[in-house]
């Protein structure tokens, strides 16, 4: 019985989207879910442009507990690097250079002649090698490339030691014995392909990518690789229903966990493409509070450091001693939890000057229509209104805002709680948003608690728009 690896590109395709619009928190919780499936490999990226990107994968890494995370690098060696550092905390990293080997493929992803292609692949796998054990060299389109060029690019990246060479049929132009003898004729040529392990990546566009996936398994292929979220690739669960009703007789299994391959799948899907994530600011839900965090006094400054960061924040030196300081006077009180502890940061780290006034706030709702907001800012003088509907007045509010910046933000967190009693009690709010992959959190107090999330809510913009101008 011979046993397939299933590699999953959702979130690594996902990344490509133009219309992208998943929180920081449903990729996490996404690479969770894949990883409670048992994919053998989880594939995503590490764009240079996206900050955001590396702390993904430096928060998700120490959270697998059966899957290699693949990292997708850019065809440079500052790129490879980058990519390595974010990975490196995963029990299982690996790093994977896609690399185009069909002629429009070369000119259209990389601008390089096939010479100098030549050249750049056994440097940059041999880097990759030096940094990470564990390399896969993918040749994209490769049903479309010269034989000659193809066998020189795979036993290049062979002989500077990647130990996974994935096959992509990237055109979704073959049938499923013609993609088998392709691969029959690729083993004949490269002799070296026999020490490593082939992948096989099978567009779905014809809808027979999982066939082709079983032609090629029984060609020698032992990596297969499908998405959750995508029409281009054969799903998991297609492989599966495949394996279910021929595996014995193919002689084939894998290592999937089937009893829940539905409900991840499910889950997976709903996270990224839910379609109030497309307008709303609450992409990434309400965060659960971590009760493991509880400071008392007396604790010294790195235990509150080091609870600090558990909570998401990157703070300065300078910062993180005005944190410090509000905890010794609150302390003395009380003990701090995590919500506590939030709202420390939010009114002592990062105290700056507001690029943003709140100057009038109009919010309407009633369970007969549409929820609506109408909130006016100052910026240097000019006065800049934003309208909107929401799913109610808060997300109106914020998606006024949005409106008015132009940007949006992922919000990372929200929390509403009162501060005092009776009927001119005051609320108080706490947002934190994320920009460029770093945690901002702001705090608003008022008797009406959605001016208080309002101001909440610009205080975390205005540390952003700070924070912006100084890079």
């Amino acid at each position: 019985m011979k046993t397939i690896q299933i590699s999953d590109l959702t979130l690594r395709l996902n990344a490509a989207r133009e219309n992208d619009v998943s929180g920081f928190r449903e990729k996490v919780e996404s690479i969770k879910e894949l990883d409670r499936l048992c994919v053998d490999v989880i594939e995503t990226t590490c764009r240079a442009a996206q900050k955001s990107d590396a702390l993904l994968l430096r928060t998700a890494a120490p959270l697998l507990k059966h899957s290699i995370l693949s990292v997708a690098c850019d065809l440079t060696e500052e790129s490879i690097s980058a990519a390595w550092n974010a990975v490196k905390t995963a029990a299982r990293p690996r790093l994977l250079l896609s690399v185009p080997t069909s002629s429009v493929q070369m000119e259209y992803l990389c601008g390089c002649k096939p010479k100098v292609l030549l050249q750049k692949i056994p440097a940059l796998v041999a880097h990759a090698v030096s940094l990470c054990s564990d390399v896969e060299f993918a040749a994209v389109d490769a049903t479309r490339s010269e034989p000659e060029f193809l066998r020189q690019a795979i036993q290049a990246a062979i002989d500077a030691g990647a130990t996974t060479v994935t096959v992509c049929d990237t055109a979704g132009v073959l049938l499923p014995e013609e993609f088998s003898a392709f691969l029959i004729e690729l083993y004949k040529a490269i002799p070296a392909l026999q020490n490593v392990c082939l992948g096989a990546e099978c567009s779905d566009k014809m809808h027979m990518g999982a066939a082709c996936m079983i032609a090629a398994a029984n060609a020698g292929a032992s990596l297969l690789k499908t998405a959750v979220v995508s029409s281009e690739l054969p799903s998991a669960a297609a492989f599966s229903d495949i394996l279910k009703l021929r595996g014995d007789s193919l002689g084939l299994h894998c290592a999937l966990n089937l009893p829940v391959l539905e409900q991840v799948c499910a889950r997976v899907r709903d996270m990224l493409t839910a379609k109030q994530s497309a307008r709303s600011p609450f992409t990434a839900g309400v965060q659960v509070l971590d009760e493991a965090i509880l400071l008392h006094a007396g604790d010294d400054r790195a235990t509150v450091a080091a609870c600090v960061a558990k909570l998401g924040y990157e703070l300065s030196e300078e910062d993180l001693a005005r944190v410090y300081e509000s905890f010794r006077r609150i302390s003395e009180k009380k003990d701090i939890g995590s919500r506590e502890l939030d709202a420390i940061v939010a009114s002592s780290a990062m105290q700056v000057a507001p690029t943003y006034r709140l100057k009038t706030y109009v919010t309407n709702s009633s369970n007969v229509m549409s929820t609506t907001a109408q909130i006016e800012l100052e910026k240097n003088g000019t006065l800049l209104q934003g309208i909107s509907l929401g799913d109610g007045p808060i997300d109106a509010a914020f998606l006024a805002i949005e409106s008015i910046v132009g940007h949006h933000f992922d919000l990372d967190d929200f929390q509403i709680q009162a501060v005092t009693e009776g009927r001119e009690a005051m609320g108080e709010a706490l947002v934190k948003l994320r920009s460029n992959g770093k945690l901002y959190a702001g705090r608003g107090i008022s008797t009406d608690i959605i001016g208080a999330s309002i101001r909440a809510y610009i205080s975390a913009l205005n540390k952003i728009c700070y924070e912006e101008a100084q890079e």
